[in-house]
């Protein structure tokens, strides 16, 4: 495995492999499977994939039916697009139904860069998390992603997988094993705990190896699941390290930050902080440009570390 790669080709592979092995696995794609990946699956399984064109409400409309038929289909396109502009479509089609349909979107957040606003996906974790009965899932690199879409294809319910366009640092090896609805802690510590999704979980670690550096002991965590949120390590890591800090490539309200803080909330008074985008839309510009504009870094992780310890008034044991 590479030291980078991308999770959308991640996803492209995993697409192959589940075809080979089960004739009920079908793609559908509205009009971008060069860049989902899912062009993959398309060159294999010819007969199995549809390309719906730029009708991403009538994709999700199609792979319902399929679906309803017994097909389990996984359907793709730009997280901008799905939930935003076909939402109403999920709600009725997918969610009330609770049926068998498998979103997987590429390009979330604001690191689909040059393209612009009109295709960063900064509020989707918010729409789909409003969706009751659907899975939601973000994962740290390819290897998850991998693992993530053969858990999906075997578990009857909807998903949501919300994959970026850079290639990413791979943090686990072949032996990790990801458990639906289950947080990682990748690196203990007692003074404060940073859970982070997406490509926030290597700079949450970045920024827990510099604290530490300064005397600051930083539980990492990574929250593969974002829904259903896994409620005991939440828990766990506000009782004994008394402050918490989010990171996500996603609007500040209704996704990750949002979500953890609506469980601690019901059970401890601990300070936390939140490394998000704020409530704008941002430029366009190279990836790398915009995280460092919008606050999505190692260094302003630390900050927001220190910033909850300071406001600790009692560690609790």
């Amino acid at each position: 495995m590479p030291q980078e790669m991308s999770t959308r080709k991640a996803y492209g592979r995993a697409l192959v492999e589940l075809g080979e092995k089960n004739p009920d696995i079908v793609v559908l794609d509205a009009d971008l499977s060069m860049s989902t990946m899912t062009h993959m699956f398309a060159q294999r399984f010819p007969h199995r994939f549809f390309d719906c064109g730029i009708a991403e409400q009538n994709m999700i409309g199609i792979a319902a039916g399929l679906a309803a038929s017994g097909k389990i289909p996984f359907a793709s396109t730009f997280a901008v697009f799905v939930p935003g502009r076909c939402f109403d479509q999920l709600r009725l089609s997918v969610a009330q139904s609770q049926l068998n349909v498998k979103i997987v979107a590429t390009h979330g957040g604001i690191t689909s860069g040059e393209d612009g606003f009109s295709h960063h996906a900064i509020e989707d974790l918010a729409l789909i998390c409003a969706l009751p009965g659907f899975y939601v899932l973000v994962p740290t690199d390819a290897i998850e992603t991998t693992q993530m879409v053969r858990t999906a294809a075997v578990t009857p319910a909807p998903f949501y997988i919300r994959l970026s366009r850079p290639s990413t640092p791979v943090i686990f090896d072949e032996n990790y094993h990801f458990v639906l609805g289950k947080a990682v802690t990748l690196r203990q510590g007692n003074d404060a705990a940073i859970i982070a999704i997406g490509i926030m979980v290597s700079r949450a670690l970045e920024a827990a190896k510099h604290l530490a550096q300064e005397g600051i002991e930083c539980r990492v965590v990574s929250m593969p699941t974002i829904k259903p949120l896994d409620e005991e390590a939440i828990l766990q890591s506000a009782k004994e390290t008394g402050a918490i800090v989010t990171a996500e490539e996603h609007l500040k309200h209704g996704g990750l930050g949002s979500r953890v803080a609506q469980v601690v909330a019901q059970h401890y008074a601990i300070p936390m902080d939140f490394v998000a985008i704020e409530d704008t839309y941002a430029r366009s510009g190279k990836a790398e440009e915009l995280l460092q504009r919008y606050g999505l870094t190692a260094p302003a992780i630390e900050q927001a570390v220190k910033s909850a310890i300071s406001r600790k008034q009692v560690h609790h044991s």
